[in-house]
């Protein structure tokens, strides 16, 4: 798979709120107001902020492919197809629009919206199902962060702390840190897996025999 192959990938889903990112380095902030999913594939009729779902793949591909210096809104504008303006609009600024493009929260609202004993089916079933429906994963684009020094590295922060922390308190009994990372790396090599074989096997199968073969192993983990 090229890195463009993968970017794309790794830029069609979960939702994202923009925040005011004071500094150089873009930080989260108060004030941040839900948004659209990205990746989600709305028609204009039906998207209540026009424009905002592309703008959002386009600035993951762009994030993921090049330095953060070198991104810039004309790049972003021309390759979601709209105007620098509407950018500015939607957004703000580079620096809030990467916030946006970093927030995992709404894939973690998403995936662990379940009872500790269901969790593991839930959270196959709800990756699957987002990847499907919005065409790329909710999770993998944080693998482009991995030896990056720039601002990407925000990527690597929000990760630990709203994925592997966020299931680390929902844990019970002993080694939950590790456990919790444990739980994240198979979801990783989930989606990434099912990002490799594209039309194989997995790419058809219904989520719930998926969840029958592969949750078994996260609950041992959720579980402890």
């Amino acid at each position: 798979m090229t890195a463009q192959a993968e970017a794309d990938t790794a830029a069609g889903a979960g939702s994202e709120h923009p925040g005011p990112a004071p500094g150089p380095t873009p930080t989260p902030g108060p004030g941040t107001t839900p948004a659209t999913a990205a990746g989600t594939h709305t028609s204009p009729a039906t998207d209540p902020a026009p424009g905002r779902t592309a703008i959002l793949r386009a600035a993951r591909r762009a994030f993921a492919l090049r330095p953060y210096a070198e991104v810039t809104l004309r790049g972003i504008a021309a390759d979601a197809g709209v105007s620098a303006s509407l950018i500015v609009k939607r957004f703000g600024s580079k620096e809030q629009l990467f916030t946006a493009v970093a927030d995992f929260g709404p894939a973690a609202d998403a995936l662990f919206t379940a009872p500790l004993p269901e969790l593991g089916r839930h959270m196959v079933r709800t990756l699957v199902g987002q990847r499907r429906a919005q065409q790329g994963d909710p999770l993998l684009r944080v693998v482009f962060s991995l030896g990056i020094s720039d601002e990407r590295s925000l990527l690597r922060d929000r990760f630990q702390e709203q994925i592997t922390g966020r299931l680390t308190a929902l844990l019970t009994g002993p080694d939950a840190a590790l456990r919790a990372e444990l739980i994240a790396a198979q979801l990783l090599g989930l989606g990434a897996t099912l990002s490799i074989h594209r039309t194989g096997a997995a790419s058809t199968a219904p989520p719930e025999q998926l969840a029958d073969l592969y949750a078994p192993a996260l609950q041992r983990l959720l579980e402890g």
